[in-house]
């Protein structure tokens, strides 16, 4: 079943908002696009509106934060790290406040919206603020218990969601840790590190890589940051290639992550699938995925031409 992380973020939130009276949503006029409108359906006293500025926002969530308040704060990604990015790093990362901001909207997926709205910075951005948590689950599931992970971290935290809906690929009793990556399936020889929708690309690939007669390990590396060191420096005991796979630039995000760790902790060769230093542009989900390189084939093709 399909669905999109957004919708999971909205019905999530919208039931912890039910029993914690001391959680506030905060939205930039996108509330139905984010999805904070469920939030405000069943706690209107605990959502508000604060139109396009986005920076006060911000500033907002951080004054609510101080006041004892667990406030999540949503836009589009571009606009939410983008616009307000001084006030994300001054207001809420550099006095620690326990503010979560929850963006979607990310990455190529946007669409037809174009360069203007596919935020493919937004992981580099947020995990270069010290003391940011950064987390891109990978589908509902992982979405309802993302949110419900964070809002139990005393701190800021960055949850990157996206538009278009996506398959299941967990169950609901599935296990899910802050800073711990899932071992989807354990392989040899080559690991594919991945996060958020590039998570069922990267089990798609497996299926094909199996067939071809290769047996990749596969990681869900939901949490960019802290990212989990000591489940990469062992797979680099067993593991002679990494592929990254993420829809988000190659510079400053997973790819970038994973090689900083590796390069310090257990050297290993790295390839990276993700956007390569170039602006999106407007079309289809599906096929700008495929235009720039963020499919199944494009995991298999990193795997195979060592």
């Amino acid at each position: 079943m399909k669905v999109a992380t957004r919708e999971a973020y909205g019905k999530t939130l919208a039931a912890l908002a039910k029993e914690n009276k001391n959680i506030i949503v905060l939205d930039a006029d996108l509330s139905g696009s984010t999805k904070t409108k469920e939030v405000k359906a069943v706690a209107p006293e605990q959502h508000y509106n604060m139109g396009i500025a986005e920076g006060n926002m911000m500033a907002v969530a951080a004054g609510l934060a101080a006041s004892g308040n667990i406030v999540f704060a949503s836009s589009f990604a571009m606009f939410a790290t983008g616009r307000a990015f001084e006030q994300i790093r001054n207001s809420i990362g550099y006095p620690h406040l326990n503010v979560k901001v929850c963006a979607s909207h990310a990455g190529l997926t946007v669409g037809e919206d174009g360069a203007s709205h596919q935020s493919i910075e937004d992981i580099s951005l947020m995990r270069g603020i010290p003391g940011m948590t950064v987390i891109c689950p990978a589908d509902a599931v992982e979405t309802d218990k993302v949110i419900r992970a964070v809002a139990e971290i005393d701190g800021p935290c960055y949850v990157r969601l996206g538009r278009s809906a996506v398959e299941t690929v967990y169950s609901e009793d599935m296990a899910f840790e802050v800073g711990k990556g899932n071992v989807l399936r354990q392989g040899k020889k080559v690991a594919i590190i991945a996060c958020g929708i590039m998570v069922e690309a990267a089990l798609q690939a497996y299926d094909e890589l199996k067939e071809k007669g290769y047996e990749p390990t596969v990681v869900d590396m939901h949490t960019i940051k802290p990212i989990d060191k000591d489940l990469l420096v062992e797979l680099a005991k067993s593991h002679d290639l990494f592929v990254t796979c993420e829809e988000h630039s190659v510079i400053g995000g997973l790819g970038s992550a994973v090689a900083e760790t590796l390069s310090q902790y257990a050297p290993a060769k790295i390839k990276m699938v993700g956007v390569q230093d170039t602006f999106g542009e407007s079309g289809t989900p599906a096929g700008l995925l495929e235009k720039y390189g963020l499919t199944s084939k494009d995991i298999v093709k990193a795997v195979i031409e060592e």
